[in-house]
């Protein structure tokens, strides 16, 4: 959901930003900075200009700036990202430690009193509004605040105070540029950010067009192409099956003949599957949920695994039947199977919201290492993981989880949906593939229901 008060514009690829993206690091290298000219500062104006400084308590303010950096580097990872109340209370101790040092070194006589406007800057980069504007808040308090309760500042000729009416004049610039700055650094980080959205955005809908494309030309090339091949092995591979049916002691190369005729046979009716689903209306051909994993799914479910489908109770709503969203599905049921110990189990739900299929094995599962790069091409075999051999009649998984699971992506995201993998830790692997209601049942009823 977009977040009104977020310094950022709609994510253009459809993905919730992330509450703690805010980096630790850069926040506590830019604090390390602060303290290194803190220490300059205090060192230049007591050894140098021999100014009369409250040192011991300014070190100490300094000090505890720097006990809170090194607790956060040793605490947190490198890689930790603050929540938005973590940064907010970082850039709050910030504007306090601040305040009290000036408060100790002449309070807005310090003309280093500027350096206030620093974590609002940060803030409205960084930040949503509502906590923007409280650090901005208290930015202006502490201002107010060190103007007339601060320790002076000497000099060999006495205190160091400014006229009352530059004091004033100060006071006046520093709230304004809490305001303008924080403005500015917020639209000019809204712009910049929303630039890069788009770029990105484009980027991948070319790239995603141009693999699309290439696998609508390969999928019609094939099926063109393929067809005569095909015959050509079923006539041979039948010859081969007569010639070697009275001979025993070649009963090996007969299992291979065999093997090669059932595989043109399951070949064809793909090519055939796939002639009937070219020539479907996917606006008009639609069918039962169910009914349209069943054809999905119908090609693996004797294969000498147990395939279950649970389906939710309740009106079923109706999806399309798009070559996309079957063959999508097909591959990902098959890829179960190929690794699946004994059992597949297809979960399919829906809500007001959103269709969901849940497909589980209780094979190996996938290697947690590689989890975010199941489905790109040419990463074959599930990492760690066999297939499971089903008998001399059938050898699935020869084409493993490269193009697979890569073609299953792309044609089931082109229908409008989200896949996500992960290992059950009840062991065996998982593949979700979730759509918006409204991508592919508009207009369906009010009557749903939910897998207890």
């Amino acid at each position: 959901m977009l977040d009104p008060d977020s310094p950022f514009p709609p994510d253009p690829l459809g993905l919730a930003r992330p509450r703690d993206w805010v980096p630790l690091r850069t926040l506590t290298v830019l604090r390390w900075v602060a303290i290194a000219g803190q220490v300059a500062a205090l060192v230049v104006a007591t050894q140098v200009i021999e100014l009369e400084i409250a040192t011991g308590a300014a070190s100490l303010a300094i000090g505890a700036s720097v006990l809170v950096n090194l607790v956060a580097a040793l605490t947190a990872p490198r890689t930790r990202r603050l929540t938005e109340r973590e940064a907010t209370l970082f850039l709050t101790f910030d504007i306090l430690q601040l305040g009290l040092l000036l408060a100790l070194t002449g309070g807005l006589n310090n003309p280093f009193a500027v350096l206030l406007l620093a974590p609002v800057t940060i803030a409205a980069s960084i930040l949503h509004t509502r906590s923007t504007l409280v650090l901005g808040g208290l930015t202006l308090a502490v201002i107010t605040a060190i103007g007339p309760w601060h320790v002076p500042v000497v000099t060999a000729d006495g205190p160091l105070e400014t006229p009352r009416l530059f004091l004033w004049g100060f006071w006046v610039a520093l709230a304004i540029g809490v305001g303008f700055l924080g403005f500015y650094a917020r639209q000019v980080t809204a712009e910049m950010t929303a630039m890069s959205e788009a770029l990105t955005a484009t980027q991948l809908a070319l790239h995603r067009a141009q693999r699309l494309s290439d696998l609508d030309g390969v999928v019609a090339a094939a099926a063109h192409e393929l067809g005569t091949p095909l015959a050509t092995i079923k006539l041979v591979s039948g010859e081969m099956m007569e010639e070697l049916g009275d001979r025993p002691d070649l009963a090996d190369l007969r299992e291979d003949a065999e093997l090669l005729h059932a595989q043109a046979d399951r070949c064809r009716d793909i090519l055939r599957a796939m002639g009937r689903a070219g020539r479907r209306d996917s606006y008009l051909d639609r069918a039962p949920f169910e009914a349209v994993l069943r054809e999905a799914a119908e090609p693996h479910l004797d294969r000498g695994k147990a395939v279950e489908i649970v389906v939710a109770e309740g009106r079923q709503p109706e999806i399309p039947r798009r070559p996309e969203i079957v063959h999508g599905l097909r591959n990902l049921v098959q890829n179960a199977v190929d690794f699946a110990r004994s059992r597949v189990e297809i979960r399919l739900d829906w809500t007001p919201e959103r269709l969901s299929v849940r497909i589980r094995d209780d094979g190996p599962g996938f290697e947690p290492a590689l989890l975010d790069r199941i489905g790109d091409p040419f990463m074959r075999g599930r990492p760690g993981a066999r297939p499971q051999e089903t008998g001399p009649a059938e050898r699935p998984g020869y084409e493993g989880m490269g193009l697979g699971l890569f073609i299953a992506k792309s044609l089931l995201e082109r229908t409008g949906a989200r896949l996500t993998f992960a290992n059950d830790a009840a062991g065996g692997a998982v593949a979700v593939v979730a759509w918006p209601r409204s991508a592919v049942a508009p207009g369906e009823g009010a009557e749903h229901a939910h897998l207890s």
